[in-house]
């Protein structure tokens, strides 16, 4: 059927939901750069970014795969 399926594993990121969740406190954020390789938070566009690529012709050669986008942290 050639559909492809990949997925997006988004790490430490600073949207409108962690805010409401209450995860971006001054001590969460403190911890969450310091865990993440690149020394910052993720922003929305970071993942967007991805999820184009993914959406776009650039990609058609992509499948089964999972693309981390969290500044190297694991």
């Amino acid at each position: 059927r050639r559909i492809r399926v990949n997925a997006i594993a988004p790490g430490y990121t600073r949207s409108e939901g962690t805010a409401a969740e209450g995860l971006l406190g001054e001590e969460s954020v403190k911890h969450f750069v310091s865990v993440t390789p690149l020394g910052r938070l993720g922003e929305p566009q970071d993942i967007a970014a991805v999820a184009v690529f993914l959406a776009s012709d650039a990609s058609s050669w992509v499948t089964r795969e999972t693309i981390r986008v969290g500044g190297g942290g694991r």
